[in-house]
């Protein structure tokens, strides 16, 4: 299983210049999860940068994969590790679900740079 990062998401809707790195994983829906924080993340940044219509275009194909909601067992890990890591409030919540759901997570976010189970790419 896979779970791609909201900058990842972002980087790939853009087609900047790491879509590549992150193409696969987003691709083959099959093996694809995405945290309902990232639809949160990509549908305000889509929203801010371009117009509600493009939000939900991407949206919709997120959609194609599945969601995992935040539960209250992934928000009491997440808070744990949010501590423990000094991660921010969404990351530890994306990196919870993706540990849960036994899937790499994909990212070009620093904050998860050496963590177990990240594939992760300088932006």
């Amino acid at each position: 299983m896979n779970l791609v990062d909201s900058s990842g998401w972002l980087e790939y809707f853009a087609d900047a210049k790491n879509a590549d790195f992150f193409a696969d994983a987003i691709e083959n829906t099959e093996e694809l999860i995405v945290s309902s924080i990232n639809v949160y993340e990509v549908f305000k940044r889509i929203l801010q940068q371009r117009n509600n219509e493009a939000a939900l275009q991407a949206v919709a194909i997120m959609h194609q994969s599945k969601i995992i909601d935040v539960t209250p067992s992934i928000a009491m890990a997440a808070a744990k590790i949010s501590h423990e890591m000094k991660l921010p409030m969404a990351d530890s919540l994306i990196l919870v679900t993706a540990h849960e759901q036994h899937a790499i997570l994909w990212t070009q976010d620093a904050d998860f740079k050496g963590i177990q189970n990240v594939e992760y790419v300088k932006k």
